[in-house]
């Protein structure tokens, strides 16, 4: 038990969690959510808000990952598909256990069905077993299906959470429609690690980064681009992201006989900067959405993007302002959003150039600059907006 006199000093940093009581201590916070070895927004989300809340002096802050590493004996078990998931989940069950009782408050990042089973829901009773108050950060686009179909453990559990906080107003209606009451906090963004360009003049080299899962819908992005290279066969498409359906795509992307087409899996978060700067155009065909990350980078780094309606994403942009927007899973629209007029004819001043000298070529690029639209930046109207082929709806 530590002993100090009356008007000495104390030394938080020696003194065990949990125990102090003096109001001027640093208040001890755990945040819980996946390590980055889990790829997705969720882990990219967490490492960038603890990077930022540990440069401030009135907290301590530590994180407990939801897929811990087993120690070097135990790790081969974590390469074994349905084993890992066992020996994983006992030993983050076990560390929240042993750690949960050492903080002031806990901060739980949550998806949701079993992600939300087996990382939040524990984390929010061993919370309240140790009476610590808890935070529930949830971040799933799949929110209303999840709450409708599990109402037995998603409800009363995410009751017993002192706050709950979404990184949407999208999501904060649909929690409502359940009598829960959450608090939208946006995503972060940070903007020094994007550098902003304008695209002038806009070249046909396509970007799509999200997770080759069923969710993401990438075939539609693939059939997209299909038709766009049968008008633009210079047209390139980076997919940056890794997942199960990948040899599934790669075939489809065979089937389609694309060109220029690179699958180049996973790609590091401080990687991809470099991939925004580089690319000109982003698709995401995604069916259900929250708040995209990849929205909002592209938006720092000036990268124009044409996306479906899904979810949350017309709460944070707008089409032909910020986007351009079509249905979901309808991949000639997309296909002809990424064409619009404009952009069309400086594809085709691109295309005519090729075989022209740098002279010839350089004015044709200075000529498409001047005659292309702006880059689309948030509070920056297009001037495609009163375009008489303009596609999707307004929202």
């Amino acid at each position: 038990m530590n002993s100090h006199k009356r008007g000495e000093k104390r030394n938080y940093e020696n003194e065990e969690p949990g125990t102090r009581k003096t109001a001027n201590a640093p208040l001890r916070v755990l945040i819980i959510a996946p390590s980055l070895d889990i790829q997705g927004g969720q882990s990219r989300q967490a490492v960038r808000l603890i990077s930022g809340l540990q440069q401030e002096a009135s907290l301590n802050v530590d994180f407990l990952p939801h897929n811990p590493r087993l120690s070097r004996p135990w790790q081969i078990l974590q390469k074994i598909k349905y084993v890992r998931t066992l020996f994983t989940t006992m030993a983050y069950w076990f560390l929240l256990l042993t750690r949960v009782g050492k903080y002031d408050l806990i901060h739980i990042f949550s998806a949701s069905y079993y992600s939300y089973l087996f990382s939040a829901a524990p984390a929010i009773l061993v919370a309240r077993l140790y009476r610590k108050k808890c935070i529930l950060n949830y971040r799933s686009g799949e929110a209303d299906d999840h709450l409708r179909n599990w109402r037995l453990t998603a409800i009363p559990i995410m009751r017993l959470s002192h706050v709950i906080v979404v990184p949407s107003g999208y999501l904060v209606e649909v929690f409502a429609q359940f009598g829960l009451a959450a608090r939208a906090i946006h995503n972060i963004v940070e903007l020094d690690r994007f550098r902003f360009r304008e695209r002038r003049p806009l070249r046909p080299t396509f970007l799509v980064s999200r997770l080759l899962e069923p969710l993401y819908n990438v075939a539609c992005v693939l059939r997209a681009f299909a038709l766009i290279q049968k008008r633009f066969p210079e047209a390139s498409l980076t997919v940056a992201a890794d997942g199960w359906l990948r040899p599934e795509l790669e075939k489809l992307s065979r089937e389609l006989s694309l060109q220029n087409t690179k699958f180049i899996g996973f790609v590091p978060f401080e990687k991809m900067p470099e991939l925004y700067d580089a690319a000109e155009i982003y698709l995401t065909a995604t069916d259900l959405d929250n708040m995209p990350s990849s929205i909002t980078e592209c938006m720092a780094s000036g990268v124009p993007v044409v996306t479906t309606d899904a979810g949350g994403i017309p709460f944070i942009v707008t089409h032909e302002e910020t986007c351009l927007m079509v249905s979901r899973d309808d991949h000639e629209a997309m296909a002809a959003a990424a064409m619009r007029d404009e952009w069309i004819k400086l594809y085709h001043s691109l295309a005519t150039s090729r075989g022209d000298s740098r002279a010839q070529n350089d004015e044709n690029l200075v000529r498409g600059a001047r005659t292309a639209k702006p880059c689309l930046r948030p509070g920056h109207e297009s001037a495609s907006r009163k375009h008489p082929d303009s596609l999707g709806t307004n929202n």
